[in-house]
């Protein structure tokens, strides 16, 4: 469920880092084989802000609402949502990704 104060939390968190994953695990311990290859197709591109929603059950379920999105991991680019690790990967291998990081897509 999307409480107001989660949505302001996601609104903050997306506003306040150029790059922003919502994943299993965290950035120097992916869980999941997504999750580690959307940390590993965006690391080279700059600072990334990861939020480990296997500790926060009310997080995990708020930021698919907040998204419309169903899956984990959930990358933000430049505060927008750009979705999970194989739109990252096509991305990467269009090389749109760089572009969209550098704020040129």
């Amino acid at each position: 469920m999307l409480t107001d104060a989660l949505k302001k939390r996601f609104d903050d968190e997306i506003k306040a880092h150029k790059i922003v994953i919502f994943m299993k695990g965290n950035q120097l311990f992916p869980m999941c084989g997504f999750s580690a290859r959307a940390v590993e197709l965006l690391k080279p591109l700059g600072a990334l802000h990861t939020i480990d929603v296997l500790q926060e059950p009310d997080v995990r379920e708020g930021i698919k609402a907040y998204s419309n999105w169903p899956t984990i991991p959930q990358v933000y680019i430049n505060g927008q949502f750009v979705g999970g690790s194989d739109i990252v990967a096509n991305l990467a291998s269009s090389g749109e990704l760089k572009k969209l990081v550098d704020g040129q897509a």
